[in-house]
């Protein structure tokens, strides 16, 4: 795969490592105002193996692109609600009813105490995720590599590996709570059959890229939100919410919601690492407060409304043997089972599947960014077209799924909790470049992006992540490790604050070091 790219002029060597990344030489003949942007026209140029391969895809509608920067003169993706649309489908989906119920069954939370911190937690969650939406219009950049300019050329690539990671992660989280509904519904059907089901219609949609992600977003949380609506009304109707479960006191409720919080936030904020990537079309002049507000609309009522009503139904497994065993037995889809198919038979079940198969909007975000963050970590990454990785990926989190299933609440749990100490990290090192030596929007030069001297050298960046891992270390809670000062709660169990000490390392450390750096590298 070392040869997809023509050959390059060697008459300027010293622009032998940018040119690299571009699928044909005619990438550096970009005007002035999109240097070093590729045109769409310039990816099946030439006769390569990679360029025929970029034909042959685009002829059935794939999306070419990948990490290349986009031109402003096709930033035209016109309709700022698709912003909004595309948040509110991938959220509006049993996973994120799942985070919810999780605050009673696994932290032992009441529903007043697990509303208030979800009220807020998503809040402080989806405010990086916003933000950092607000670039691809403005640069044409993807969210990788827009973080070159925070972790350097080099030191990116420790970031997207990671990005990597929380993708494929986050997408084996919701096949596996797919197919718990599948399997909740017809106990026959294995948790493989239902896994590979939900992976293979996400990977179809993610292999054409990004319009048709947007137009699949654009609808899919209809079914869901009329579904969670009929949820709450067979719920509500049998008495089995429970609202006066006890709202403890102390430092054990002190370390249930802290702990609970960073799950949370690890799910919230776990969009941040990829926002920027569903924005790149749009045009330049895109007011980026509307930009900012369709992305927080989008994100804020799926998010606090599906937890609010996995946090509501998870009260009765408390008190009703019923859920209880239902939930013990198919864990979340025995839930939704133990609602909606007594009371509706045959549509509860149907109501049930469609459930199970809007994973794939969730998911979508998830497998069409790994592919991109695939290609920001070498240059022979970068030369494999990105639908090749999409379906690489989905093979990897299959195998991942598989395994998992069986072992779902423990997987998710520590998943996220781990997922938020690296997220506080990233948005540590970003936020901090962003406000404090870039000094906003005007101290960029995107077209720099693939010029390693121009770029930070990442020796900050690098020693803040270190600096960020050794706080998630000291406030971390788990069920493997309780860090020092998580155990200074109290409880048996450790009280884990390990999201924000992470932050707060990272965001010290960096702003220290980097100003060292820059006096020495003035870069």
């Amino acid at each position: 795969m070392g040869t997809f790219i023509p050959p390059i002029n060697e008459k300027n060597p010293e622009d032998l490592q940018e040119v690299a990344m571009y699928p044909s030489e005619a990438g550096r003949l970009s005007s002035s105002i999109d240097e070093n942007a590729v045109h769409k026209s310039e990816f099946s140029a030439g006769d390569s193996l990679y360029a025929r391969m970029q034909r042959f895809a685009g002829r059935f509608g794939v999306e070419e692109r990948g990490i290349e920067r986009v031109p402003s003169d096709e930033r035209t993706d016109s309709g700022l609600s698709k912003i909004g649309t595309m948040w509110l489908s991938a959220n509006m989906v049993v996973s994120t009813f799942a985070v919810g119920a999780i605050s009673v069954t696994i932290f032992g939370l009441g529903f007043v105490d697990a509303a208030l911190t979800l009220l807020f937690i998503n809040l402080l969650g989806i405010l990086p995720v916003c933000f950092f939406s607000t670039f691809g219009p403005r640069f044409g950049l993807r969210q990788m590599v827009l973080s070159r300019f925070y972790f350097g050329y080099y030191g990116v690539k420790v970031a997207a590996a990671l990005n990597v990671v929380i993708c494929l992660g986050w997408s084996s989280v919701n096949v596996i709570v797919g197919a718990q509904l599948f399997h909740a519904i017809n106990s026959n059907m294995p948790g493989w059959a239902g896994i590979l089901l939900i992976s293979v219609l996400t990977m179809v949609i993610c292999i054409f890229g990004y319009k048709v992600v947007h137009v699949y977003e654009r609808w899919s949380w209809i079914p869901c939100f009329v579904i969670f609506l009929i949820v709450i009304g067979e719920f509500a109707h049998s008495g089995n919410f429970d609202s006066l479960l006890p709202l403890k006191t102390g430092t054990s409720e002190a370390g249930a919601v802290l702990s609970y919080s960073a799950s949370v936030f690890g799910f919230a904020a776990g969009w941040c690492v990829y926002a920027a990537d569903y924005t790149v079309y749009q045009p330049v002049s895109s007011p980026r407060m509307s930009v900012f507000l369709w992305t927080f609309g989008g994100l804020f009522f799926p998010l606090v409304f599906c937890e609010l009503l996995g946090a509501a139904i998870a009260t009765a497994t408390v008190t009703n043997l019923d859920f209880q065993s239902a939930y013990e037995e198919s864990g979340i889809g025995g839930l939704f089972a133990t609602v909606l198919v007594p009371p509706l038979g045959r549509f509860g079940e149907f109501c049930v599947v469609i459930l199970a198969l809007s994973i794939t909007a969730n998911n979508c975000p998830n497998i069409y960014s790994v592919s991109l963050s695939l290609q920001v970590l070498a240059h022979k990454t970068q030369r494999v077209p990105r639908f090749l990785w999409t379906f690489i990926g989905t093979c990897i989190y299959v195998a991942i799924s598989v395994p998992g299933y069986d072992h779902f609440a423990s997987w998710l749990e520590n998943f996220m909790l781990i997922i938020g100490y690296w997220l506080a990290i990233y948005e540590g090192v970003a936020l901090s470049e962003h406000f404090v030596f870039k000094r906003g929007f005007s101290g960029y030069r995107p077209e720099d992006y693939t010029n390693p001297k121009a770029l930070p050298p990442g020796f900050a960046a690098t020693a803040a992540v270190g600096f960020g891992v050794m706080g998630a270390a000291l406030g971390m809670a788990q069920v493997w490790y309780t860090g020092p000062i998580a155990r200074l709660a109290g409880t048996e169990s450790g009280v884990d604050i390990g999201f924000e000490l992470a932050f707060g390392f990272t965001v010290i450390s960096y702003v220290i070091m980097r100003t060292l750096e820059k006096s020495y590298f003035h870069r």
